[in-house]
């Protein structure tokens, strides 16, 4: 009786192990789409009163822990009864990313003349004021449910051929991580301005380390989100080129001697603007009908 408990506990220790093993690899697997759902939420997050931007965050990510919610049983079924259908999925979610990848750079490299909006100054009321944070809210959700398809789906590739069980404990592990732990940056990301000011505030000397480094929080902000953008962008494509080259069989064997950073992220890239061409010319097409 006592031998069949411990024999029960080693194959539980056993399991533990290698849960942990592959939620560390699936979690590697995510962190690209990681950085730029990262990215997207900081400057979703950021931009209002400072007394909201809190609420606003928490309003984002009670949706993104919905979002998960409705995914993940999706996933696990097309995992159970069609597995194939993961890696379908998987194709067309990374030509997604790697079309809004290859949509940044163009917008980046031709269109940067049109960055600075030059808008009247305008007196919004408190109901106007509600109304644009709940419709900012509401984009921030949508964009959210289509990383967290990549997210739960990427590392669902990784567990793809282990027992089913399996299978949900990472991927709940890894749904979890990204909702509690890009929501968490976020916040204290969207706070460094706040934290910054009242470190200036609260200095009586003209110089010193406190307003120091509040000064250097405050002006950190737009370019901490800045460089999120830009990692996120290089992080779309190399995610998407990762998802092309190993589960593309052509891909997967064409040019064998190039590095696999850049192997993936050119054919992210390649494949994101081709994407992209199709799509505007279709915009033209039903634009000019």
């Amino acid at each position: 009786m006592a031998s069949g408990f411990f024999a029960l506990l080693d194959d539980i220790a056993a399991i533990m192990d290698d849960v942990a093993v592959m939620s560390k690899v699936a979690a590697k697997k995510t962190a690209g789409i990681l950085g730029d759902d990262l990215a997207v939420n900081a400057e979703k997050a950021s931009g209002f009163a400072s007394s909201r931007e809190l609420p606003v965050l928490w309003a984002i990510g009670k949706g993104s822990l919905i979002n998960k919610l409705i995914i993940l049983p999706i996933a696990f079924l097309l995992s159970a009864f069609f597995p194939f259908a993961v890696i379908i999925v998987l194709v067309l979610g990374g030509l997604y990313l790697a079309y809004e990848g290859a949509e940044k750079m163009y917008e980046f490299l031709f269109h940067r003349e049109h960055d600075t909006i030059h808008s009247s100054i305008k007196e919004f009321t408190e109901e106007e004021i509600l109304t644009l944070e709940k419709e900012k809210i509401k984009s921030a959700i949508v964009t959210d449910f289509i990383l967290s398809v990549e997210i739960i789906i990427i590392a669902l590739g990784t567990v793809i051929e282990k027992p089913l069980l399996s299978q949900i404990v990472v991927v709940s592990i890894i749904a979890i991580l990204a909702t509690v732990g890009v929501y968490g940056i976020v916040a204290m990301i969207v706070r460094m301005d706040e934290l910054g000011f009242k470190l200036i505030q609260q200095s009586t000397k003209e110089r010193s380390i406190s307003k120091t480094v509040g000064n250097i929080l405050v002006q950190a902000l737009p370019k901490v989100i800045k460089s999120l953008a830009v990692i996120g962008t290089i992080a779309l494509l190399l995610v998407a080129g990762g998802i092309f080259v190993h589960n593309i069989e052509f891909l997967h064997h064409l040019f064998p001697q190039w590095p696999s950073i850049i192997k993936e992220f050119t054919f992210g890239l390649l494949i994101g603007f081709v994407a992209l061409g199709i799509v505007n010319l279709f915009k033209k097409i039903v634009g000019k009908k």
